[in-house]
């Protein structure tokens, strides 16, 4: 009898086995006297992902993985999307399958059916694939080539599908089987049906297919799944608080702004309130900026096309307006970097005038499809608080390392307080030398560094004019938003032939330093309505005290404190409406008022006020003069709410 053929298996914990080929891991690891680790839903040989049930046809280092690993979680989250997937075409056998990814905390499939699924239909799909899991189906991995997979979908009549394996070139490909379900798919998955532990269908919405918006609407079913059920109720939790939270809902309950689609999408209106808080947001950056040596230059918001072609930005097909006035080109800025960059050109510039940092609060203009505007997240016109440093290389190393802790400094005024940084280094198409680009990459790592700012490398996440540091920010739910970043540019200096004379006085070109310390306004308002959810800390609160009189006799008193507030600073208004004080209280209560002041007969006889607060002052006989004292020194303090 033939020997079967050995190959040499290093386990995680650094011992090495010798195994037939062809085992799976369990029984290499049986083998080997070990048992698999509880929770296991995957193995990984030499990097590559593999069902826990596939054949491993060659040596090498193998481990486990569980859900709590990121590619773990996916294949997790990937089989519950086919299991979805089965249960839709028993429950709607004429659904056409299109694709169904595993995404962040979740999945989605993709249907062509012509009978609408509704929210209230999802129940249906959950039972089936509850049957679909008790079944605890088989998943199998098989390899065909690409002409048998075509005849098979096509027999079937999955039209998505073959479309799917006509547009690529690969042979053979990869399907799974469940039982009579089948699926194109490059895996891996759990080994059963049966695996997945704990789920929840969440949502559904149109999709184009391929996301082209020329061809047909699908039918998208959202979805997530967890490996225990503890972990599936807390994510319902943190998004049913995610939804109380939901700055599209808030921002226009609390009038701050608005979204019209007579106005055009992506487009914001401020309404009277958040036109405060955006002011109040842009006068403590200017100010911040002006402390830290910055400039403030405003630019113009249409530039000629030339420009746009000598950045680069026309050859990147980058999401502009273009239009013509008396025949020349004209785009619709969307950065503001050339303005910053004819500035500097403005005059000859030499070295013992650098480092130079323009600052501007400059509203840009990016061609957004429409499917994938969000609120504030993503817009059309938004406005960053953008500045550019120009300056020799020697003196990058201390602007960088101004900048980032600028941005940290600013980021923990506002109330954030924990951060994932990433330094994205250079990606395959980019320009400059690799002198340049190892030297300013060391210099982003020397200043994360300095300040003792833990970071993960994006390798090769760069832009392709130079390498980066992205700042993340860590809100109420644990949830991370696109905050700072700091860039070299490497490019658009020598494009817009930029110089400085030298101390050897010859012309140099100066090192350039994007950067930002909030980002899109936009974005940031929206990111701090949901970290509050609405409540702003009082220095940010568009009202920061209401005056409540109980009775229109009490409306005099009313404004005569709130001329003595309006005095010392302090935003206040009056509601004048004929209902009772507890309607009023409500009413300033929902607009998230930090302070309220209570005004009535005693109040005016006794010379004082009664004051209540959002968090949880209800105090009466309060000193006018001594309440606003309190008032001023928060304010000034800049404290933030407990969120």
């Amino acid at each position: 009898m033939a020997m079967k053929e050995l190959i040499d298996i290093k386990l995680a914990d650094g011992s090495e086995v010798s195994v037939e080929k062809g085992m799976t891991t369990l029984e290499v690891l049986k083998s080997a006297g070990r048992r698999l680790p509880e929770g296991a839903v995957l193995a990984e040989l030499d990097g590559e992902s593999v069902e826990l049930s596939r054949p491993i046809e060659s040596s090498g280092a193998l481990s486990v993985l569980g859900f709590d690993s990121p590619r773990g979680s996916e294949a997790y989250r990937h089989t519950a999307s086919h299991v979805m997937a089965q249960a839709v075409k028993r429950v709607h056998p004429d659904a056409k399958l299109a694709i169904g990814p595993a995404i962040e905390e979740g999945f989605y499939y993709d249907f062509g059916l012509d009978e609408t699924i509704k929210a209230e239909d999802l129940g249906a799909i959950e039972d089936e694939m509850r049957r679909i899991i008790a079944e605890d189906i088989p998943v199998e991995r098989k390899e065909l080539p690409a002409s048998e997979a075509i005849a098979l979908f096509k027999e079937r009549g999955e039209d998505y599908k073959v479309q799917l394996l006509e547009g690529i070139d690969e042979d053979p490909v990869t399907v799974y089987t469940q039982g009579d379900f089948v699926d194109l798919c490059r895996g891996p998955h759990l080994a059963s049906t049966g695996r997945v532990k704990a789920f929840k269908l969440l949502s559904v919405a149109g999709a184009y297919w391929r996301g082209d918006e020329s061809r047909e609407m699908l039918q998208r079913i959202y979805g997530t799944a967890f490996d225990t059920e503890e972990a599936l109720e807390e994510f319902l939790r943190l998004r049913k608080e995610a939804e109380r939270r939901d700055h599209r809902r808030l921002g226009p309950e609390l009038e701050l702004f608005s979204i019209r689609e007579e106005i055009g999408p992506g487009l914001v209106i401020y309404h009277p309130r958040g036109a405060v808080l955006r002011t109040v947001i842009e006068d403590f950056l200017k100010v911040e900026h002006a402390k830290k040596g910055y400039e403030l230059v405003i630019s113009p918001h249409i530039m000629r096309k030339d420009i746009w072609e000598t950045s680069g930005h026309l050859s990147m097909q980058y999401p502009m307006y273009f239009f013509d006035i008396e025949g020349q080109g004209y785009g619709i800025k969307p950065m503001n970097c050339p303005a910053h960059i004819y500035i500097y050109k403005s005059k000859t510039r030499g070295h013992n005038e650098l480092p130079i940092r323009y600052f501007e609060l400059g509203t840009v203009y990016r061609h957004e499809r429409s499917g994938v505007l969000h609120g504030l997240l993503r817009v059309r016109g938004f406005t960053q608080d953008d500045a550019h440093i120009f300056c020799t290389m020697e003196q990058a190393e201390a602007e960088i390392n101004d900048a980032v802790r600028f941005a940290f400094e600013t980021q923990r005024t506002f109330g954030f307080t924990s951060f994932r940084i990433a330094l994205s280094t250079r990606p395959d198409l980019s320009v400059g030398t690799s002198d340049d680009w190892e030297r300013a990459t060391d210099i982003l790592k020397q200043a994360l560094s300095d300040q003792s700012l833990e970071y993960v490398v994006d390798k090769g996440e760069g832009v392709f004019y130079g390498p980066k540091i992205d700042v993340k920010l860590e809100d109420a739910l644990g949830r991370l938003w696109q905050g700072p970043t700091i860039q070299f540019d490497l490019q658009l200096p020598t494009r817009f032939e930029m110089t400085y004379v030298g101390a050897d006085n010859q012309e140099h070109t100066p090192v350039m330093i994007h950067r930002t310390v909030l980002g899109s306004l936009e974005r940031y308002i929206g990111i701090l309505i949901e970290h509050y959810a609405g409540a702003f800390p009082l220095w940010l609160a568009p009202v920061q005290v209401e005056i409540l009189p109980i009775a229109d006799r009490h409306v005099e008193h009313s404004k005569e404190i709130m001329k003595i507030m309006e005095s010392a600073g302090v935003r206040v208004s009056i509601n004048e409406e004929r209902e009772t004080t507890s309607n009023k209280i409500r009413k300033a209560w929902r607009m998230k008022v930090p302070y309220m002041i209570v005004v009535g007969d005693k109040e005016i006889e006794s010379g004082t006020i009664s004051v209540r607060s959002l968090a949880g002052r209800d105090e009466r006989n309060v000193d006018l003069d001594g309440f606003i004292s309190e008032l001023c020194e928060e304010i000034t303090s800049r404290r933030s709410l407990e969120v």
